[in-house]
């Protein structure tokens, strides 16, 4: 499909926002229009949207381009100017808008259609949480968040007098040499032993300025703003408490199961930190592919024989140059599906390396481009604009959904049912650690005033809750103490987890669907993620044939499900 950015309707089309005048005539025309009827009110909302869609998207790049190149002051600068010189200004503008909304003419009309009412919904609590003192602290607390992609982005070990990211050193943590695999494990956590102050010291400080941001709006803590802030409508904290629960009781066991028969595979009681990773059968790491030019490809055909949409969605974003797949020195570390609201084509980036985890990322990642481009075509911004809960529900769909067509990376029997396997343990094992992540933001956030020593103290505690109890330690208890440190999520984007245990419990849903009936879990998917954020998360996944639970009662009949899945391989 050849796709171009939709001529401007209200914006110049050749603006170029090096200055806050440059967009400042903007946000004044959408204050002072008036506005006395429906069609009004819409014409009203869509010019806004389109205001709002090349802001964000002019961030976007600034980003894109930071986290590809952390050495580049230059791009650093740019997202900065960005964050520090934009969004504060536009930020009072954003809520006088959110009023004049509310308040307009139309608007009751309007929210009559269920799209409407779900957006207005989010309209209406961001203006009860705006507050003019937090424009500043949540600028400080954007641009110190970037930070940690930066710190990150320069943690290289030196490996044959190469070197190296930890992406690439972390696959000899799978070879079958136990001495190397010492060796790189060592070397990674010296070099990670070095940012720990300096991860330690802008943890400290990202809490102390978001607990401020709560206070300053009215709240206790800041784990129950963000849950507002998040418009978390349909589900609670104490949902999240339950399914801490459920996981501990029905999905710990299954993973302690697994990685004891790791241990006496291995021949010990308890494992070595860097054999965890290991095949206990003795078997050399799964090599999949050897660079991210081959695993686009491979994808692309995977997509194509799933749905010929999805394999044009991948190419589409390869002929404009919307992908930086492979892993390489000064970049930031993770992966991540950024929506472009404007041209409506989305940017893969990800840290490849040649590992079966890079499938899943690039399938993942590739889950979250196909929804991008479904529900590209909606009215309005906010309407593209998924909850997390429903965005991840398409990227882990999409990996389970794929598994039918991994031939395309092995040709042997065996290969393709160990990376099909390594994809269920992972599931799992995944559950737990989401569980255990949630649960650390609940403490810290409601203990705001906690010391390092009490945080770490929290942090084992969850360890030995969710954690393997199979290894030892012992000498490497700093590596274990701090490896929180690897989580982004915990330094950029707080309380956005425990969205990837719910959505895996219904892609697991979906992939089950699937089995029954292929045609029509895949038709229900397309469905679900064609609907944006017009319908409330429950009947969104309603669409997609699911039900949105994640109670001790699902978690324990998919927990028996996988365990069924895994037993056939």
């Amino acid at each position: 499909m050849k796709l171009e950015r939709v001529e401007r309707k209200f914006v110049d089309n050749n603006l170029e926002i090096n200055s806050w005048e440059m967009i400042l005539p903007y946000f004044e025309d959408l204050t002072k229009r008036e506005i006395s009827s429906r069609t009004e009110l819409e014409n009203w909302l869509k010019d806004k949207s389109e205001l709002e869609a090349i802001l964000e998207e002019d961030m976007a790049w600034r980003y894109i381009k930071m986290t590809i190149d952390t050495t580049n002051d230059e791009f650093a600068k740019d997202y900065a100017f960005f964050v520090n010189e934009i969004s504060p200004k536009a930020a009072p503008y954003d809520d006088i808008l959110n009023k004049k909304l509310i308040n307009s003419a139309g608007r009751e009309e309007l929210e009559k259609d269920d799209a409407y009412r779900i957006y207005f919904r989010s309209v209406n609590k961001s203006i009860d949480l705006f507050r003019e003192e937090n424009i500043p602290l949540e600028t400080k607390i954007q641009t110190k968040s970037s930070e940690y992609g930066t710190i990150s982005g320069a943690q290289n070990i030196e490996w044959d007098g190469e070197t190296i990211t930890m992406q690439k050193a972390a696959n000899f943590l799978k070879n079958q040499n136990p001495e190397l695999r010492k060796l790189a494990f060592e070397k990674m956590t010296e070099r990670r032993s070095k940012d720990i102050e300096p991860f330690e010291a802008l943890f400290d400080e990202l809490v102390k300025l978001r607990h401020q941001v709560a206070i300053n709006a009215g709240y206790s803590d800041y784990r129950d703003y963000k849950f507002d802030a998040l418009g978390r409508f349909d589900y609670t904290k104490e949902d999240c408490f339950d399914f801490h629960k459920s996981v501990k009781e029905h999905i710990v066991p299954l993973v302690r199961e697994i990685q004891k028969e790791h241990a006496d595979k291995m021949g010990s009681a308890k494992v070595k930190p860097w054999d965890t990773e290991v095949d206990p059968d003795g078997l050399e790491p799964l090599k999949p592919f050897e660079n991210g030019k081959e695993l686009l490809e491979k994808t692309k055909s995977i997509f194509n024989k799933m749905d010929s949409y999805f394999g044009d969605c991948l190419q589409t974003m390869d002929e404009m140059n919307h992908l930086d797949l492979d892993s390489k020195n000064g970049k930031s570390p993770g992966g991540y599906n950024y929506p472009l609201y404007e041209i409506g084509v989305p940017f893969i980036f990800m840290n490849a390396s040649g590992a079966q985890r890079d499938v899943v990322t690039m399938i993942h990642e590739g889950g979250h481009a196909v929804h991008s481009f479904l529900s590209r075509n909606l009215d309005l911004t906010a309407f593209k604009n998924v909850p997390s809960e429903v965005a991840e529900l398409a990227s882990m769909s999409m990996e389970l959904l794929s598994m039918e067509y991994w031939n395309e990376f092995y040709d042997d029997e065996v290969s393709l049912k160990r990376a099909k396997k390594e994809q269920l343990i992972g599931i799992l094992k995944v559950l737990p650690w989401i569980s255990t992540i949630d649960a650390f933001q609940h403490w810290i956030y409601t203990h705001p005033n906690h010391s390092r020593i009490e945080r770490q103290a929290q942090w084992t505690f969850l360890q030995e809750e969710y954690g393997n109890p199979f290894v030892d330690w012992t000498g490497y208890e700093g590596s274990r103490n701090y490896a929180w440190h690897r989580q982004l999520h915990l330094f950029e984007v707080p309380f956005y987890y425990i969205e990837y245990g719910i959505s895996q419990l219904g892609a697991l849903g979906i992939w089950k669907n699937s089995l029954e009936n292929k045609k029509q879990a895949l038709e229900d998917y397309k469905k679900a993620l064609s609907i944006g954020y017009t319908q409330d998360i429950p009947s969104i996944y309603k669409s997609a044939n699911l039900a949105f639970d994640f109670s001790s009662k699902n978690i324990q009949d998919l927990a028996k499900f996988t365990k069924q899945q895994l037993d056939k391989l």
